[in-house]
C-alpha cells in the first residue's frame, strides 16, 4: 500500500490552524479557542477531502527567531512538521492582513520546505480576491483564500495541495505492492520523518477502532486474535512530569516538556508499539483545583482531561515527589475511580528525594489515597527513564484485569466459600442469602449478586466480598462493583 500524502498546517498564532485540522479530520481533536498559543504540540490526523485521504499535522503558533522560552520548544516542533510534510500550507489571517510575522515565516518555509503554498483564511464576508492580494508580497505563488469555520475553499486548498503527486491517497492506489516506506539506501532525513508521519497517521485512523466497547467478543476460539490497542491517560497535577514520561516511553521528544505549569493544554493522542503490543498514549493537562481555574482555555482543557480519563482503558496516576500529597491528587483519583478505570499510580521525580521527603510520601499516600489500595504503587523517574518497564509491566496487569472474563461457576463458588467464611449480618427477621453471582461487565468488571433479603447488606460486607473477590481472582490495577439484585418475596404479604 502506497503512503498516504502529507499535509502541515504551518503560522503564526491564532490564525486557525486547528480550526482548520479539525474540519480536515471531520474531528473536535484540537482544542479551539481565540486565544494566542493555544496549540503547542504536534497533532496528527487522518484527513479525507473527496475520495483522497492525507495525514495532517496540526502545528503550534510558529515564531521562526525565538531564542528562549516555551517559544523555542513550539518552533522545534513545527520545524519537525516541515520536515515530515509534502505540502506545508502556510495559514495566514485574512481579517489582520500581511504582518512582519508572516514575513519571518515565509522565509523561513522558502528555505526548508519542500512545497509551500499560502491559504488566507478567515475571509467569509469578505472580497476574497481584494483580501488575498496582499500576500502575494510572500513570494510563496498565488493565495488562496479560504473559510477554516465555514468550508469555503478547503476542497479547493486540498486539491491545490498534492495536485503534483497525482493520485496519491486515492482509492485507485495499486494494491499489493510492496510497502513504500521500506528505507532505500541513502534515503534522507526527509524521507524517513515522512515515514514517522505515515506510522503516525496510520495510529489516528486506528483510533475510533480503539474505542470499541470491553463487552465485544473476540474471534472464535483457535483463532489467533490480534492484541488490543490499549489507551493509556497520563494524568495529574501541571508540572509532575507527563510529557517527559511519554517522551522517555517513545524515545524521542515528541512533546514539549518543559518546566512550566501549563505547558500541555490539549490532550494528545500518540501511538506507539512497545513489544509487539499497540498503545494510544494521552498526554493531558495538568489539574488544578477548581478555585484557581478561572481562564476558559483551561475550562476546556480541563474538560478534555475529564474526557480522556472516560475514555481510556488505564490512567497512570503521575505524582510529584518533590511535591506534598494534596487534596488536587486526592480529588483527580476520585475521577478516575468514579468512571471505573484501571489505574496505576506513580510517583515521578523519586530520584531527586531524599530519605525524609520519601518516608514522608508514604505516609502521605496511606493517608490521602487509602482508598486507591487495590493500584500498583511505583517509584520512577520519567527524565533518567529508570522504572519504565516496572510501569508498562503494570499497566499491563491493570489491563488485563480490568478485562478479565469471570465464569459463572467460578464465580458462585468464591462467593459460597466467603459466606462460609463469614456470613452476612442478619438485619431484621431474615439473614440475606447470596444464592448465585455471575459477571456483569468489563472494564471495570461487575459482579452481580443474586440472592433474597440482599437490599439489607451493608457497605462493610460489600468490601468484605469486593476484597474476596480480588484476591481470588488476581484483580489488581481495576475498580470493582458489586450489585445486588433481591428476588421478590412472595409471601411478603402475608
Amino acid at each position: 500500500m502506497a503512503r498516504l500524502p502529507v499535509l502541515a498546517l504551518v503560522g503564526r498564532p491564532n490564525v486557525g490552524k486547528s480550526t482548520l485540522f479539525n474540519r480536515l479530520t471531520r474531528s473536535r481533536a484540537a482544542l479551539v479557542a481565540d486565544v494566542p498559543g493555544l496549540t503547542r504540540d504536534r497533532q496528527y490526523g487522518r484527513g479525507r477531502s473527496g475520495e483522497r485521504s492525507f495525514i495532517v499535522i496540526d502545528s503550534g503558533g510558529f515564531e521562526p527567531v525565538a531564542k528562549s522560552g516555551i517559544a523555542v520548544e513550539m518552533a522545534r516542533q513545527t520545524r519537525q512538521a516541515v520536515l515530515e510534510a509534502d505540502t506545508v500550507v502556510f495559514v495566514v489571517d485574512g481579517r489582520e492582513g500581511l504582518t512582519a510575522h508572516d514575513m519571518e515565516i515565509a522565509r523561513e518555509l522558502r528555505r526548508t520546505a519542500q512545497r509551500v503554498f499560502v491559504a488566507v483564511n478567515k475571509t467569509e464576508g469578505m472580497p476574497r480576491a481584494q483580501v488575498a492580494a496582499e500576500f502575494h508580497e510572500l513570494g510563496l505563488g498565488d493565495p488562496l483564500p479560504i473559510s477554516a469555520a465555514h468550508g469555503d475553499g478547503v476542497r479547493d486548498m486540498i486539491e491545490i495541495a498534492f495536485e503534483h503527486m497525482g493520485d496519491a491517497g486515492m482509492p485507485e492506489t495499486q494494491p499489493g505492492e510492496d510497502e513504500a516506506e521500506a528505507a532505500e539506501p541513502g534515503e534522507s532525513k526527509r524521507a524517513a520523518a515522512r515515514r514517522k508521519a505515515a506510522a503516525r497517521a496510520e495510529s489516528a485512523a486506528a483510533q475510533e477502532a480503539a474505542r470499541q466497547p470491553e463487552g465485544v467478543e473476540g474471534a472464535e476460539a483457535g483463532a489467533p486474535e490480534a492484541p488490543r490497542r490499549v489507551r493509556v491517560a497520563v494524568v495529574g497535577r501541571p508540572n509532575a512530569g507527563k510529557s517527559t514520561l511519554i517522551n522517555t516511553l517513545l524515545g524521542e521528544e515528541r512533546l514539549i516538556a518543559f518546566d512550566q505549569p501549563g505547558t500541555t493544554r490539549d490532550s494528545v493522542e500518540i501511538e506507539f508499539e512497545r513489544g509487539g503490543r499497540p498503545y494510544t498514549l494521552i498526554d493531558t493537562a495538568g489539574l488544578r483545583r477548581r478555585g484557581k481555574v478561572t481562564d476558559m482555555v483551561e475550562k476546556f482543557s480541563v474538560v478534555k482531561t475529564l474526557q480522556a480519563i472516560e475514555d481510556c482503558n488505564v490512567c497512570v496516576l503521575l505524582l510529584d515527589a518533590a511535591e506534598q500529597v494534596s487534596e488536587q491528587d486526592a480529588t483527580i483519583a476520585s475521577y478516575i475511580l468514579e468512571a471505573g478505570r484501571a489505574l496505576v499510580v506513580a510517583v515521578n521525580k523519586w530520584d531527586l528525594a531524599d530519605a525524609e521527603a520519601r518516608q514522608r510520601l508514604r505516609g502521605e499516600l496511606d493517608r490521602k489515597l487509602h482508598f486507591l489500595g487495590f493500584a500498583r504503587l511505583l517509584h520512577l523517574s520519567a527524565l533518567e527513564g529508570t522504572g519504565i518497564a516496572a510501569l508498562m509491566r503494570a499497566i499491563d496487569g491493570a489491563y488485563a484485569a480490568a478485562t478479565a472474563k469471570l465464569s459463572t461457576p467460578r464465580l458462585t463458588r468464591a462467593m459460597q466459600e466467603a459466606v462460609e467464611k463469614q456470613a452476612p449480618p442478619k438485619r431484621g427477621p431474615f439473614r440475606p442469602k447470596l444464592r448465585y453471582a455471575h459477571q456483569g461487565g468489563r472494564n471495570p468488571p461487575i459482579i452481580v449478586i443474586h440472592g433474597s433479603g440482599l437490599d439489607n447488606i451493608g457497605d462493610t460486607y460489600r468490601r468484605f466480598l469486593e476484597g474476596w473477590f480480588r484476591d481470588k481472582f488476581k484483580l489488581e490495577g481495576t475498580p470493582l462493583r458489586i450489585e445486588f439484585r433481591s428476588s421478590a418475596n412472595p409471601y411478603a404479604e402475608r
